[in-house]
């Protein structure tokens, strides 16, 4: 029997790990190729757990590197790609853009190159609600497909473009394809620059926490294990040519998510620190799914679940974000953040 390939790139990272060792688990009788630069963000420990099953190959490549990616592509003989790799945090692109557009929009298009030319059977392009810009705070507006792109920041702007890339792929050249947009995910082995990792790994320090503006934004909060679901589902069941959004119905402020990770480890929250806001803050981001689940998507996790199985996990594994804390990532956050505690 011959094994279909699936392609994940950015598979050494957060969603794009879960999503390989879920890939990998699930389906042997596919060949799971992680594709990833290693850049700061990657991180291949996580994948001990796996790295010795046959059906899953680890490939370090720059998607942004067309002759790199061409003799990749030709020699596997790639069926199907679900695309993750992508610079992702949004503090970050506002000091450094440049690279947000060769990584996201440049790396996007190389692997749509390739994609066409050696006949891949879908290209899954795995984007955030973010590209949809902003909502108010009335509970009763939400994102849907049809909302128009308005990006707020250089890593929305940049996803936005690629989104767009793929889609004129599809109208162009009839490649088959399917884009999802999340909302923000959250779950083991997220990198501690985002705020549900950061604040736990600074609770656990007795460590000031910094809350920006008056961390009265909304976010729906998604757990990663249902988000790998929903991707898998859009992979063998998404209508070609669509668009389905990923929602996990968690909306909550990033003071009640602070305030929800403190009471649970049984600390002060006098740890809260209130920072100078981030420039274009986007005040609320909410998804409706239905479409997603019409097609027999719904979330398992609830934020009170996913969350509790999510501080316990970073409980169990310190020596995972410890490790990552020590190094060149103190450097980033003490220029990121001003703390009177630090």
């Amino acid at each position: 029997m011959i094994k279909q390939k699936i392609l994940v790139t950015g598979g050494a990272g957060f969603i794009g790990g879960n999503f390989v060792q879920y890939a990998v688990n699930k389906y042997p009788n596919y060949d799971i190729y992680n594709l990833d630069l290693l850049t700061y963000a990657g991180d291949l420990t996580k994948h001990r757990v796996i790295e010795q099953q046959e059906n899953y190959n680890f490939i370090k490549a720059d998607i942004s590197n067309r002759e790199e990616i061409m003799a990749i592509f030709k020699k596997e003989k790639i069926d199907y790609i679900v695309h993750f790799a992508a610079e992702s945090h949004v503090d970050r692109s506002i000091t450094d853009p440049e690279i947000f557009v060769r990584t996201n929009v440049i790396g996007t298009q190389v692997l749509l190159d390739a994609a066409r030319e050696i006949g891949v059977k879908k290209f899954v392009h795995v984007s955030t609600d973010e590209v949809y810009g902003e909502l108010d705070f009335d509970p009763s507006s939400f994102f849907t497909e049809e909302t128009p792109l308005q990006p707020n920041s250089p890593y929305s702007a940049s996803k936005a473009s690629s989104d767009l890339l793929v889609r004129a792929y599809h109208e162009t050249y009839g490649l088959p394809m399917n884009i999802t947009r999340c909302s923000n995910n959250y779950g083991p082995y997220h990198f501690p620059e985002k705020l549900i990792p950061l604040t736990i790994s600074r609770v656990l320090n007795d460590q000031k926490v910094p809350v920006y503006g008056d961390g009265n934004n909304i976010r729906d909060w998604l757990h990663v294990y249902d988000h790998c679901a929903a991707i898998d589902l859009v992979l063998h069941e998404g209508e070609n040519g669509h668009v389905y959004n990923v929602g996990g119905h968690n909306e909550k402020t990033n003071l009640e998510v602070v305030q929800t990770i403190i009471k649970t480890l049984g600390k002060s929250e006098d740890l809260i620190e209130f920072v100078k806001d981030r420039l274009g803050h986007d005040k609320r981001y909410a998804i409706d799914p239905t479409k997603l689940e019409r097609l027999g998507w719904a979330p398992t996790y609830t934020f009170d679940t996913g969350i509790a199985q999510t501080i316990q996990w970073y409980l169990d594994n310190k020596e995972w974000w410890e490790q990552i804390i020590s190094g060149e990532y103190k450097n980033y956050f003490e220029k990121q953040y001003t703390l009177k505690g630090n």
